[in-house]
């Protein structure tokens, strides 16, 4: 609990600091999301109520950009392109197994915080469909058969 008021107490005074300077938002977003791993909606209505702004104006900002999370993420963040030449390839039956092998929807994170699973666009490794990374290794040319050996690399 005491870390949690650190947490916040920190986040009050970089509001304090930047309050006054144009464009401060992000900013102000990228140390939250700093600080607590994430910006859940009580660090935006936080943030908002210090700057002067809408809470609307801080959630579309957090959904818009990528850098932003809205929950925290976990230890392995496993990325599944959809882009063409992957979904193509069959990179949604990848992303499917991930899920069901997880126990966990895509966008979501694992009960027990090790996986983040998340849909994404062309990484620019077309030649290697289907992509998916997990933080930044690339497992490519894979098949929703190889899901569960890939994990298990992971899982230890």
């Amino acid at each position: 609990m005491a870390e949690n008021a650190q947490k916040y107490e920190k986040l009050d005074q970089i509001i304090r600091q930047h309050k006054d300077e144009p464009g401060n938002l992000m900013p102000v977003m990228q140390e939250a999301q700093e600080i607590f791993g994430c910006v859940p909606l009580d660090v935006q209505e936080r943030i908002a109520d210090g700057l002067g702004v809408t809470l609307s104006e801080v959630y579309g900002v957090a959904t818009f950009y990528s850098q932003f999370a809205l929950e925290p993420k976990g230890k392995y963040v496993i990325s599944v392109c959809l882009g063409t030449a992957c979904y193509v390839k069959g990179s949604q039956q990848v992303l499917d197994k991930i899920c069901e092998e997880l126990g966990t929807a895509s966008g979501k994170t694992s009960d027990d915080g090790m996986f983040t699973i998340q849909a994404t666009r062309c990484i620019g490794a077309c030649g290697l469909a289907p992509v998916m990374t997990i933080n930044d290794e690339v497992h490519g040319r894979i098949t929703a058969d190889d899901v569960p050996a890939i994990l298990g690399k992971y899982k230890v």
